[in-house]
């Protein structure tokens, strides 16, 4: 059974119109980050952390090491949010000064994954989820490496998303101010990788990363052929860059 969280923490009150809990808008905004922050309570005290996460249907899955005194929150109400900024809003007034952005809070209770399977197929999911199609390739976890890796799960039954995406809403009196206003649009792309010195020859990094202005998530996953073609969408990069 989901934890049960107060009512009060699922309502958006700054701005109502701008929170929804359609599970369509939540997933789509877990979907397309892969940084949240983990919040929790540690000897009477808040502390926040930033950790990559993955969703699997409905829940999300975190990770860390077992020695993180965040991850040994199994069973505790925690609170989890995901932010991506899309713009900034330049108004004719510092107050009316903005964002746009997507966001989303999640309550609940952490529950810990157990089994070398069950922490596989976990960790599965958010590798999937930060670099689609590197699992396949990749040396499996061992079984000291899984035991040294603390997994966590969050039902997102309890999720509320927040969405701005507006122009100014300065004051009529502001209007003529002689100040540029507008938006800013803010975009997270991924650039040229930067292969390890250690890395043989001849192996290209994964097709999604050959193109410029991509979205950070969600990516395509890597297919055989990735290694194929990748001089060729790098030369189209070049070009547009140019």
């Amino acid at each position: 059974m989901p934890h049960e969280v107060p009512d009060n923490l699922l309502r958006v009150h700054r701005h109502p119109e701008r929170g929804t809990r359609e599970r369509t808008v939540i997933d789509a905004i877990l979907d397309a980050g892969f940084v949240c922050h983990l919040g929790v309570v540690l000897e009477g005290r808040p502390v926040v952390l930033p950790t990559l996460y993955g969703r699997d249907g409905d829940r999300l899955v975190l990770h860390g090491s077992s020695a993180a005194r965040s991850l040994r929150t199994a069973g505790m109400p925690v609170c989890v949010t995901v932010t991506l900024v899309d713009g900034l809003v330049l108004a004719r007034s510092a107050f009316h000064h903005s964002a746009n952005y997507r966001s989303v809070v999640i309550h609940g209770q952490a529950e810990a994954v157990h089994g070398d399977d069950d922490k596989r197929a976990a960790l599965r999911v958010l590798t999937e989820h930060v670099a689609p199609g590197r699992w396949d390739r990749l040396r499996a976890p061992t079984e000291p490496e899984l035991r040294a890796t603390s997994v966590l799960t969050l039902s997102l039954a309890h999720a509320t998303a927040k969405v701005r995406a507006a122009g100014l809403a300065d004051d009529p009196d502001d209007l003529d101010a002689p100040v540029w206003a507008g938006v800013v649009p803010l975009r997270t792309h991924l650039d040229d990788p930067e292969p390890d010195p250690g890395s043989a020859a001849g192996l290209a990094p994964p097709r999604w990363t050959g193109a410029s202005g991509v979205p950070a998530a969600p990516r395509t996953a890597e297919t055989p052929d990735d290694h194929d073609d990748h001089d060729d969408r790098r030369g189209h990069r070049e070009e547009v860059r140019r």
